[in-house]
């Protein structure tokens, strides 16, 4: 499998941390070649443009890190290629305020996108015409992946690696941060009510990852945080973003996925292992998820094992 050519861009006023991220995640990857793009005003300490703005369009992935004062106007220059690589069909991914670039090239408009919390309405304002929801770590339209701050850059990057790679390579580049590679993007950036370690409900959740295998509903989760049905859902979507179904379901397929790329199991073994039941039942739920059969998914991936083996 080639690999896939990445252009980082170092825009002007770059923030450090957001262009050390991908370059760290995305670079440390033996599928991606990353280019760092620029010219003198995209330098800073560590920044070093080694391609030039050209090449922003002509490559697969293009990431726009995020920058100080997103209101005011980033050069043409720079816009020109960002608009070269949607025509072509590149993925662009905005962390943070990279959003703002994205949104000034007018990628963005009558589309879905987010950012930083602090910028949200700023955004919003600035650029109507594009649909900003808030309070999400990262939001993905068609070949769009605009995120939120630092920490959302990382799930976005392993977003991306799991996209092109699988499950587990993007596990694998999880451990190698020390985070965990299934955040959804859905997840808020933030909880508005401070709730006290003993709240928490990631030992319910851990139990959860351990029998996937078995019947799982709410009342058994309820059960197991020995909270009250309604008050133990509106505890979990507070800290997870999602219901809790449709977080059992979501790490089913995540289960799922890493084990078809990793192991020989047939698919009614798998089905029985995570969760689904019969065989044709995780055909369905995975065909709709992923939106490919687990024996086509299973058939992609194996040139990404070749490549990162």
């Amino acid at each position: 499998m080639a690999q896939l050519s990445v252009a980082l861009v170092a825009v002007p006023r770059v923030i450090g941390l957001d262009f050390s991220i991908p370059a760290h995640i995305l670079g440390g990857h033996p599928g991606y070649r990353v280019l760092v793009c620029g010219d003198e005003r995209g330098t800073g300490p560590g920044i070093a443009p080694d391609h030039p703005l050209t090449s922003i369009g002509e490559s697969d992935i293009v990431v726009v890190p995020g920058y100080e004062e997103p209101a005011a106007p980033l050069p043409e220059e720079y816009l020109a290629p960002l608009r070269e690589a949607a025509d072509h069909g590149a993925r662009l991914v905005a962390i943070c305020t990279g959003a703002f670039a994205l949104a000034q090239a007018g990628i963005l408009d009558g589309r879905e996108a987010t950012t930083h919390w602090r910028f949200v309405r700023s955004l919003r304002e600035t650029y109507p015409q594009v649909r900003v929801l808030e309070n999400r770590l990262f939001v993905e339209d068609g070949k769009i992946l605009t995120s939120a701050g630092a920490g959302a850059g990382i799930d976005a990057c392993l977003h991306l690696i799991r996209t092109d790679f699988g499950e587990a390579a993007a596990h694998e580049a999880g451990k190698e941060v020390v985070v965990a590679p299934a955040r959804d993007g859905f997840q808020p950036q933030y909880v508005d009510v401070l709730a006290a370690p003993r709240a928490s409900l990631s030992a319910t959740r851990g139990w959860v990852m351990e029998h996937l295998g078995e019947p799982i509903t709410v009342q058994h989760m309820a059960d197991h945080a020995h909270l009250s049905r309604r008050t133990f859902i509106r505890r979990f979507e507070r800290e997870t973003g999602v219901s809790p179904m449709r977080w059992v379901a979501n790490h089913r397929v995540l289960g799922a996925r890493r084990l078809l790329e990793t192991s020989d199991w047939a698919v009614e073994r798998i089905a029985a292992a995570t969760g689904f039941g019969t065989a044709a039942n995780f055909r369905a739920v995975f065909r709709r998820e992923v939106g490919t059969t687990p024996t086509e998914y299973r058939r992609l991936h194996a040139g990404a094992r070749e490549l990162t083996s």
